[in-house]
């Protein structure tokens, strides 16, 4: 969101909305205005009611021109701001919401944010996501037309985060991003019992306590660091100096098959070989730049996987490698271009 609202600020006014929660981080200064919405309720059906009517009335308030809403948690408050007047709707799917684990298993939640998504797609003047897997379910779905903007980072960060070494038998493994389910954080702590290095994990979700009760159940606390959250500026910093970078997933519906995540191409940028699923978009992205390898979502999988790029030199120093020729061409530089022209519309 940094990304895209620093881009836009290039051309327009633009305010960042979000929520404060009781562990949030202070804001960083940026070019754009941002906003935080405090609610009494921080999950649950009551969330998201309650924070749907705070947009609502937060855009009856300001009255914007346009409003970017991201994801479908986000698109109510602008369906019912659509019933008062009119404005430039652009919706931003980060992801296939409907199928993602804490919704496609729940009959009655997946058939209300179904709805919440037919109506979206109907009214919204544009549309994109962040993958042409997920872009082409979309078109096919509701024959409308979906753009696809990348979550890359930008290019001049490249020259800050050049890695120490062309490649180090010891060093730590690093996985960045929610601790949710299907993320396989759990197997990266079970398979450190078999792995010579650390595990540093960013990121806060729905798992942190059962995992931070994990590590202490298999007595695992001398190899395994949860950082928490950290500032994308200071990230970038410990990115750099990992061994190596994990990005498995378990196969838990559409979302996480098509999916597309932004640490695959941090890992790049920081010219960090990673072990990713063997999902359709990375595969793509393998063919034309080998810059990972492939692992089942298993501890075995895994294990083996750490143990290839530990032990393999040539493997390692070849990854490294390809990672800085693709940073040159997946980075944000060439995303904000078509961002630019989505909102030229």
């Amino acid at each position: 969101m940094i990304r895209i609202c620093t881009s836009l600020q290039s051309k327009y006014d633009v305010m960042l909305v979000g929520r404060v929660l009781p562990g949030s981080k202070s804001l960083v200064p940026q070019s754009f205005k941002q906003h935080r919405i405090k609610c009494w309720y921080t999950s649950g059906p009551a969330f998201y009611i309650e924070y749907n009517i705070r947009l609502f009335l937060f855009f009856i308030r300001y009255k914007p021109e346009t409003i970017n809403t991201i994801d479908l948690d986000t698109a109510v408050g602008a369906i019912l701001y659509s019933w008062f007047t009119r404005f430039n709707w652009v919706f931003d799917s980060h992801e296939h919401f409907t199928e993602v684990p804490e919704v496609t298993n729940r009959k009655v939640v997946k058939k209300i944010w179904s709805i919440v998504e037919r109506i979206v797609f109907k009214k919204a003047d544009t549309v994109y996501t962040v993958s042409a897997s997920l872009a082409e379910i979309f078109q096919k779905k509701y024959i409308k037309n979906v753009g696809v903007i990348r979550n890359v980072p930008f290019l001049r960060y490249n020259n800050v985060v050049e890695p120490q070494s062309d490649f180090s038998e010891t060093g730590f493994l690093i996985y960045q991003g929610a601790l949710n389910e299907g993320r396989c954080v759990d197997l990266y702590i079970k398979a450190m019992h078999q792995i010579d290095a650390q595990l540093y994990i960013v990121g806060e979700g729905d798992l942190s306590k059962k995992l931070r009760d994990l590590v202490k159940a298999e007595k695992l606390s001398h190899k395994v660091t949860f950082a928490g959250k950290i500032h994308p500026e200071d990230l970038r910093h410990v990115t750099k100096n990992a061994l190596m970078g994990l990005n498995v997933l378990e196969n838990m519906g559409l979302s996480y098959y098509y999916s597309l995540s932004n640490k695959c191409f941090d890992y790049v940028q920081a010219q960090v070989p990673s072990i990713s699923s063997n999902f359709p978009e990375y595969a793509t992205l393998n063919a034309a730049h080998e810059v990972m390898i492939f692992s089942e979502p298993t501890v075995e999988g895994i294990v083996q996987s750490v143990s290839e790029l530990q032990s393999n030199k040539e493997l390692y120093i070849r990854l490294r490698k390809n990672c800085k020729a693709a940073a040159a061409e997946w980075n944000w530089e060439n995303e904000e271009i078509k961002l630019l022209a989505q909102y030229e519309k």
